[in-house]
């Protein structure tokens, strides 16, 4: 039973965990989302600018974890806001990230569908991958953390061949001018960018799961760190290769990026084949991820046992994945969960804090 934290990660593992955590079906669909919102050549400020604003809430989270050694927020969060208050807030979380893994497996299977199986129902590609997720969450944070160094620098590599082989089309005119329209369009989009960063919470689990927990604050900066360099690389990559105007029309932007053209002679002349199969398998991790924090949040909550809660939430996890009735509906379900991340962001972080300030102040003053 792993409702308790006595489940190790390393350090490595916890920087790689909270990477594939965030690195899912964004980098499909991120080049498009925050040019959007620009209307310019500027989305790659935008997306550093959401970055450095992310980063101090992530101290935040870590610094709130450190305070409870061994808990996480499901545990801690009662003996901060009181017993009652703690779980409204907690099932909060558990219901985020149950709807985000539903998004996740939900876009992956319509990529799946679009381009690899068209044609076939909706509940057959889902549900595979459904039971595999429940067959690797019930091994505990360990077993993803193991997969995910696995999947992760193969997909890494699959991403950087591509964009690679995909410089011939780069137009560096398509990122200019910069700041021709000054700071407010970099600003206008700054919402869009803290989006991609969603699902950062997990270190509110995480540290909890880490063997070296003072080594938090060190990991998970390097793992939103290695997050901005990916999404700074693909957003410059993309927009120079497709212009801001195609960037804007396009479904996949990545995706059709990487579907423009064929390297002859080589290995594989279409490259869209091996870096979707992959980012596959970078989607299904990052689904893993939040089905684990949902069962875990459930478990914890109610003081039941880990496993039966998992097969308890996959009739919910499967209605949260159909629950979008065509592609525009997932994308404004994409756009909800940012929305409902950056309240998250505020009101848990930053709420817990402020309770356990005045009380811990309020003790050393009754001292």
């Amino acid at each position: 039973m792993f409702t308790r934290t006595d489940d190790r990660i390393t350090t490595s593992q916890a920087v790689v965990f909270l990477t594939n955590t965030v690195l899912g079906a964004g980098i499909l669909t991120m080049p498009r989302s925050v040019t959007q919102t620009t209307e310019t050549p500027d989305s790659w400020l935008t997306i550093f600018i959401g970055g450095a604003v992310i980063l101090p809430v992530i101290l935040l989270l870590v610094k709130l974890s450190q305070q409870f050694p061994g808990q996480t927020v499901f545990q801690y969060a009662g003996r901060i806001a009181g017993k009652l208050p703690g779980k409204a807030i907690c099932m909060l979380l558990v219901v985020y990230f149950l709807v985000i893994a539903g998004f996740e497996i939900r876009t992956l299977a319509e990529v799946t569908l679009f381009f690899l199986l068209e044609g076939t129902p909706m509940w057959a590609i889902v549900l595979p991958f459904i039971w595999l997720g429940a067959y690797l969450v019930g091994g505990g944070i360990n077993s993803i953390a193991r997969v995910n160094q696995i999947v992760f620098p193969i997909s890494m590599l699959v991403l950087f061949v591509s964009f690679g082989v995909s410089l011939r089309l780069f137009d560096i005119n398509n990122l200019r001018p910069v700041l021709g329209e000054g700071l407010l369009p970099v600003f206008a989009g700054l919402k869009s960018s803290i989006l991609v960063y969603t699902g950062c919470e997990v270190i509110l689990t995480l540290v909890a799961y880490m063997e070296h927990p003072r080594q938090a604050v060190k990991a998970m900066i390097g793992g939103i760190t290695i997050m901005l360099a990916v999404y700074l690389v693909t957003i410059i990559v993309v927009v120079g290769g497709m212009s801001v105007d195609s960037v804007i029309t396009s479904t996949w932007p990545t995706i059709d990026l990487i579907r423009s053209f064929e390297v002859t002679g080589f290995f594989v002349e279409r490259l869209e084949f091996p870096l979707m199969v992959i980012w596959l398998m970078q989607m299904f991790c990052n689904f893993c991820s939040f089905f684990f924090q949902s069962s875990l949040g459930v478990s914890q909550i109610f003081n039941v046992s880990y496993q039966p809660v998992i097969y308890g939430l996959l009739p919910v996890l499967f209605l949260s994945t159909m629950a979008p009735k065509s592609l525009n509906d997932l994308f404004h379900l994409g756009d909800a969960i940012g929305m409902m991340g950056i309240g998250l962001f505020l009101l848990v972080p930053v709420l817990l804090s402020l309770i356990w300030l005045v009380r811990v102040k309020g003790l050393k003053q009754h001292v």
